[in-house]
């Protein structure tokens, strides 16, 4: 099987070591992984925001650089821009024909859709795995993000992997669903609600008595780390693909 890794802007400026995990993961699987070097930004920052007509130009790229037959699957490490692809995109080529101008949007955009998974969902739903061969012995307990748990529906995917980590053990967070405050610009727009989610979240981790909160999406990730740095908390942040991507030989974080 060959894939396409669509690592996202996020990750690409701020969190390589993610996308490193994942080629490392898919690699270990027998999965044969491409990084498209012309992929840019999704457009989901600029569709949340209000600019949905900005952000068609993006969205046809994507498609241009990740809509080859060559690829099977495209997989990426983020449930937000994997949610802006899967049910967003839909969405803008309907608004795009009810204002009158075609089907063209749609159809440009459909090649992608249907074949864009989140890490996990392409984990436990594609590859049909849940014990992926990991080593991390640490107290571990899971943020289930916007995205990931509402659009996307995850699920218990990502429980079941980490469930199957040698080594881990899984906590439960109390408050699992509630937002932990980033929303993209709703950080930037409301930041004094935001930093009291937030503040919540990370309280939350800490009674849990985990060494790591991990979650599917670095950009909430970033949010709740900026959090624990200011409070001073021992939990660290950790992505699930660089927990995944661990082993006993070749230990990530």
């Amino acid at each position: 099987m060959r894939v396409a890794l669509f690592l996202t802007c996020v990750n690409d400026t701020l969190y390589p070591d993610t996308g490193r995990a994942v080629v490392k993961l898919l690699t270990r699987l027998g999965v044969d992984v491409d990084f498209p070097a012309a992929q840019t930004c999704c457009g989901q920052a600029h569709y949340n925001t209000g600019y949905r007509h900005q952000a068609e130009p993006l969205a046809r790229h994507f498609s241009d650089v990740f809509g080859s037959d060559a690829y099977d699957a495209i997989v990426t490490p983020s449930g937000s821009c994997g949610a802006m692809v899967r049910e967003l995109y839909p969405r803008m080529g309907e608004r795009a024909r009810a204002e009158g101008r075609g089907g063209a949007l749609a159809r440009t955009l459909a090649p992608v859709v249907h074949k864009t998974y989140e890490l996990t969902e392409f984990l436990v739903d594609v590859l049909g795995v849940t014990d992926v061969g990991a080593y991390y012995p640490h107290k571990v307990t899971y943020h289930p993000t916007c995205h990931g748990l509402r659009s996307l529906g995850l699920g218990e995917r990502p429980a079941r992997l980490l469930r199957a980590v040698e080594g881990l053990e899984l906590v439960e967070l109390p408050g699992a669903e509630e937002c932990c405050g980033f929303g993209g610009t709703f950080a930037v727009k409301n930041s004094d609600v935001s930093a009291a989610m937030g503040a919540d979240k990370v309280r939350h981790a800490e009674s849990t008595g985990a060494e790591v909160l991990c979650a599917a999406d670095n950009s909430c990730l970033m949010h709740i780390g900026g959090t624990m740095a200011r409070l001073r908390t021992a939990v660290r942040p950790v992505h699930i693909a660089e927990i995944l991507a661990s082993t006993e030989e070749e230990p990530l974080s």
